[in-house]
């Protein structure tokens, strides 16, 4: 087959059809870039100087260097939302901080992240505290700023597949805000008051979509939306619980999104999420990430061939073992498994689960990649 440009790949991989080779991302989404020690060590490995660029502060990722996309050939590029002009983050002498929310989140000794630390919904509240509470502006004039001319640039210019990083996370945003704890307690012990906090922040989300959407126009192939809602060992919740408190908000935005724009809806929730699969279809998710293999029922062979024909995979390498502690060859063996289990008819993009992490060797991320390029061939 002849060699197709970068954007063909992909979009050819995500319309189930096959391409000349498996499509591979580093850095399109907050899910699938790298952690800063890693960046710097893989850097250093590729000879490059450029200093990390952070993509979110509290996942502790940056974006890949030029060099790392050059070397490995990445088939993907990522525009994102900018900070807003009238909130900057309060930071307290431990180092802790206040983010636009009311989240304060702080990084133990030792730890990469930063750890949620205050809520500022915990405890004993209702419905009439959502309205004392101050909400992020969605419409700050310094969210979108540049993003019409950055995603015009990128697809206009280049041949690469541009994914669009919307911000959020619908039960994510709800959790830090309630606290963990709280949150769960609402789904059986105050209904009311969890409606009203999902409704608040999807309304946001998408009233910050709105403006994105406007921006980048046709410029785009991908909105990426985060939002976790299962554990390494099944559903966050019941499934009938999902169905009644969690499914229609993402319905809500998902629907929003392919009102405006024909980009694939691109969803990442980590954990074992093959039971909520056929949910997800319903609602508008074309592409499923991270496909994180190691939990439980998330076998890359029956999962494409139970759902391979409706939604596309994106991930599945796996980084909970074999990136941090195989061997090149073991890597190797596991990107070849993964590109003949997922790979057959396209609807397969190859990246890392989730973000790679602190302690993937440069050896093993190259490893990777070179296997890819060696065992993805249609």
């Amino acid at each position: 087959m002849a060699t197709m440009t970068h954007r063909e790949r992909v979009l050819r991989t995500l319309n189930h059809q096959e391409p000349d080779r498996v499509p591979l991302d580093l850095g399109c989404s907050r899910s699938t870039s790298i952690v800063v020690q890693a960046y710097e060590r893989l850097n250093r490995h590729l000879g490059s100087q450029e200093p990390p660029r952070i993509f979110s502060k509290w996942l502790n990722i940056s974006h890949p260097s030029q060099a790392m996309l050059a070397r490995f050939d990445i088939d993907t590029r990522s525009v994102s939302q900018g900070g807003p002009d009238n909130w900057q983050d309060i930071v307290f002498p431990d180092g802790s901080y206040q983010d636009e929310w009311g989240v304060v989140r702080s990084r133990p000794a030792g730890c990469l992240y930063y750890d949620l630390t205050k809520s500022p919904l915990a405890g004993d509240v209702d419905v009439s505290d959502l309205e004392k509470l101050r909400w992020p502006d969605p419409h700050d004039p310094g969210r979108c700023r540049g993003l019409a001319e950055e995603a015009k640039r990128l697809h206009a210019g280049t041949d690469f597949a541009i994914a669009l990083n919307m911000p959020g996370g619908i039960v994510t945003q709800a959790q830090f805000m309630r606290g963990f704890e709280d949150w769960f307690a609402d789904l059986i012990a105050d209904p009311t008051f969890y409606h009203a906090l999902m409704e608040k922040i999807t309304d946001l989300w998408i009233e910050m979509a709105r403006d994105e959407l406007d921006a980048v126009g046709d410029n785009l192939d991908l909105c990426f939306f985060g939002d976790d809602v299962a554990f390494q060992d099944g559903p966050m919740m019941s499934m009938d619980l999902y169905r009644k408190m969690v499914k229609p908000y993402h319905k809500r935005l998902f629907s929003y999104i392919k009102s405006r724009t024909s980009a694939k809806v691109f969803y990442h929730s980590c954990g074992s999420v093959v039971h909520l699969i056929p949910d997800l279809i319903e609602i508008g998710v074309d592409v499923l990430n991270p496909i994180q293999v190691s939990a439980a029922g998330m076998d890359t062979k029956a999962l494409k061939r139970e759902f391979g024909k409706d939604i596309c995979f994106w991930g599945a390498i796996d980084t909970q073992r074999v990136l941090p502690f195989g061997t090149p060859a073991e890597v190797e063996a596991e990107v070849k498994r993964r590109i003949e289990e997922l790979g057959p008819g396209g609807g397969y993009v190859l990246c890392a689960v989730h973000n790679i992490q602190a302690d993937v060797s440069p050896e093993n991320i190259c490893a990777m990649y070179d296997a890819a390029h060696t065992h993805g061939r249609y």
